[in-house]
This record gives structure tokens, C-alpha cells and sequence, in this order.
């Protein structure tokens, strides 16, 4: 209880000071405390939960761990097709938790299995990795490769791209070293040619050279802050031994190198002899291997860094009309709860949807091109509805077709 020294004057209930003594006393209910004591206590508290955040990072109960089926169900109310990849990645989440409970005691020691995921352009690599990220229990982070270059030059560190791994859990260090990172874009850092580069290739076959270190596992220097390291910045060391890697990127013409590996014409370039099978241009990726991410321009190093490969296949027309409406975060649900928020009810007719899809499909847009067509679609909606006070609003093909037409979205058919 705060002590009284003189009629007026309060002294710390910790150390005991008047308030002559220190600058700011804090009065409670039934005391009083200074600045200075609850500074300490501030940062006892802080050095208290580090300790506590740490030692709870070490633990992981294994019968508390999402099963590799649960987590597979998980994506696939957000995420339509593409089960190959999604049971190769539920797989790998599984075994990288079972990883870090493994008992540091035993002879056998659980290496990990880095991804690297190969799809065209709006097949949902990038969605996959968000929606992992929404039930994991560890540290989650998405980077993109394009803006690393080597040291020294205009871009970012290879090192940075761990930065927004510290950020996801608050700079825990211990909490980072057992995270997940995909790395997003991985293709855009191939070489230029199939042979080594005699030449600098900074933006290329150096950040390869540069992520080796990273994939295998090796304690590293990162700037807190990101972007470029300079010699009076205070670096945070992270040991990457713990940390999954998802590597994914679109290889756009990988089909070309596949097909000249399997003595394969690819539909649309050429006639083939009697003996040579044709495969569908889509479904070659199915027969991706390594060899043809080194004819590609990834370095050989890096490939085995990688060692688990899996590719995401071509939407078709029938799964690009289910992303319209059955994800939990399907872009047809979103814009009826937008307006419903409005109290307006939004009815849209079947054939608007097939006319999104075909549209999709004619842009090659992929799963991406479906919410672009649909807000183009709909942003007179979106301006005009809130204000009329309507209780239902139809959408229909004519008028579908008719935003379209007065859009931009008519150059891309003929690019």
C-alpha cells in the first residue's frame, strides 16, 4: 500500500521513492508505482513470455497435429482440383511437423523434403500456399523471387526473404526456425542459357548460387528491416535447418522440353512421325522431371535441393465453373455478401456464368481471369445498386456482355 510521507505526498509501493524522487508516480487502487519500476516490470514481463514462447515452441504433440487427410480436406474447401499437388503438399506439411517432434536423441535423423511445385499462370500455387497458411501452427511466409539479386547490386538480398518470416511471428527467432516459406515466382531466376553463365547473371544463376545455402540449412544474416545489408545494421541470425521451403512458378514452355525429352510433339507445332505419341499440350506437365527444370535454366545444385516435384495441371471448363461458386471464398459469395451488407439481394443467372468461364477461356486467364471479368462485370453494380434501394438485383448475360464490350477486356482476345 502507497505510503504517505507528508499529507500530500505518495511513494512507490516497490521502491519506495516520493514523488520528488522520480519522475511520474502511477497512483492505483490501493498503492502507487513509478516509471522506472514499471519499466523493469515491463521488461521483466517481456523476458518472462520470450522464455515461455520458447520453450512452447519446442513442444509439438504429435496427436495434436492436422492429419495429412485433414489437411487435404482443409484445402479442398478452398481450393478445386489439382489433387496431386494437394496431397503432395499435405504430406510434406505433415512430415515437417513430425520433423520438428522427432526425438533429438535417436540415431535417425528426419531430413527435410523441400517443394517445388510446377503449374501455369492462375492454376492456384499461390492460393494453395495462402490457404496452408490459414491452419498451420508454425511461422508462414509468401516471397516473391523477382526483386532478389546478388549482393551488391540493385534489388534485394537473398537473405531478405526471410524477413517477412520474422514478421509473422513478431520476430521470434525460435518461432521462425521452424517455419514454412514459399517462395513464389522461383522460375524467373533460371539462367538465361542451358550452359553456365560466363557472364554475371545477377538476377539468375547468382540468386540459385545464393538460395543453396537457404534450402540446405545454414545460420544466416538477416536484415531485420529487409532490402540490402550495410555494415552498421543489426543483423538477426536465423539457422534455416528447420525450415520448409515451397518453391513454385509457372515455366512457361517447360511443355517444349518435356515433349523433346519423351520424343513428343507438342499439339500445334508440327507434324510428328508414326512413331512418335502425340500428348495433349496440358497434360504434359505431368511428366515433368528435374531434368527438365535443368534444361530450363535451374542449376543442378539447386534441383536437389528440392527434392520432391509436383506439378498443378490446367483448369478446365468445368473446374473453372465451380471456382465461381463453390470455394468457402468463392468470388460469387463474396459479392452477395457484399451486397447484402447493403440489404440488396443479388441473383445471378447460370448462363452469366458459363459467359465468365468461356471468356476465361478464351483470355487464357486461367483462375485468376475469372474475378477480373467478373469485377469488370460488375462495377457499375457496385457504384449504381447501394444508392437505389433495392431489395434484388438480376445479373444477366445481355448485360454481362454488354459491360464487357465497353472494357479493355476485348484487346485481350486478339493479343
Amino acid at each position: 500500500m502507497a505510503k504517505k510521507n507528508s499529507r500530500e505526498q505518495l511513494s512507490c509501493s516497490f521502491c519506495g521513492r516520493v514523488e520528488g524522487e522520480v519522475e511520474l508516480l502511477l497512483p492505483g487502487l490501493n498503492g502507487c508505482i513509478c516509471n522506472e519500476c514499471a519499466e523493469r516490470a515491463v521488461e521483466l514481463s517481456r523476458e518472462y513470455l520470450h522464455t515461455y514462447q520458447k520453450q512452447r515452441a519446442a513442444e509439438i504433440k504429435l496427436n495434436e497435429l492436422p492429419k495429412p487427410d485433414e489437411i487435404k480436406d482443409f484445402l479442398d474447401l478452398y481450393v478445386i482440383g489439382q489433387e496431386r499437388a494437394k496431397r503432395y503438399l499435405s504430406v510434406a506439411v505433415y512430415n515437417h511437423y513430425k520433423r520438428l517432434a522427432q526425438d533429438k536423441g535417436d540415431d535417425t535423423d528426419i531430413e527435410k523434403s523441400n517443394i517445388i511445385i510446377v503449374g501455369p499462370t492462375g492454376t492456384g500455387k499461390t492460393l494453395l500456399a495462402k490457404t496452408i497458411a490459414k491452419l498451420l501452427k508454425v511461422p508462414f511466409a509468401i516471397v516473391d523471387a523477382t526483386v532478389l539479386t546478388e549482393a551488391g547490386y540493385v534489388g534485394e538480398d537473398i537473405e531478405s526473404l526471410l524477413t517477412r518470416l520474422l514478421a509473422a511471428c513478431d520476430y521470434n527467432v525460435e518461432e521462425a526456425e521452424r517455419g514454412i516459406v514459399f517462395i513464389d515466382e522461383i522460375d524467373k531466376i533460371a539462367r538465361k542459357g542451358d550452359n553456365p553463365s560466363i557472364t554475371r547473371d545477377v538476377s539468375g544463376e547468382g540468386v540459385q548460387q545464393g538460395l543453396l545455402k537457404l534450402l540446405e540449412g545454414s545460420v544466416v544474416n538477416v536484415p531485420p528491416q529487409g532490402g540490402r545489408k550495410h555494415p552498421e545494421q543489426k543483423m538477426i541470425a536465423v539457422d534455416t535447418k528447420n525450415i520448409l521451403f515451397i518453391c513454385g512458378g509457372a515455366f512457361e514452355g517447360i511443355e517444349r522440353k518435356i515433349a523433346q525429352r519423351l520424343n513428343t510433339h507438342v499439339v500445334g507445332y508440327g507434324a510428328a512421325a508414326n512413331h512418335v505419341r502425340q500428348e495433349d499440350r496440358e497434360r504434359l506437365l505431368h511428366f515433368v522431371a528435374p531434368q527438365d527444370l535443368r534444361s530450363y535454366g535451374l542449376i543442378p545444385e539447386i534441383i536437389g535441393r528440392l527434392p520432391i516435384l509436383t506439378n498443378l495441371e490446367s483448369l478446365g471448363r468445368d473446374a473453372l465453373r465451380q471456382i465461381l461458386t463453390q470455394p468457402k471464398n468463392a468470388i460469387v459469395k463474396q459479392y452477395k455478401k457484399l451486397l447484402a451488407m447493403d440489404g440488396v439481394s443479388l441473383v445471378i443467372d447460370d448462363d452469366v456464368l458459363d459467359f465468365i468461364v468461356d471468356k476465361a477461356i478464351e483470355y487464357k486467364l486461367g483462375a485468376r481471369g475469372l474475378r477480373s471479368i467478373f469485377e469488370t462485370i460488375m462495377i457499375d453494380v457496385m457504384y449504381q445498386v447501394p444508392s437505389q434501394h433495392l431489395d434484388t438485383y438480376r445479373l444477366t448475360r445481355d448485360y454481362a456482355a454488354q459491360q464487357l464490350e465497353k472494357s479493355n477486356f476485348d484487346l485481350l482476345a486478339n493479343a
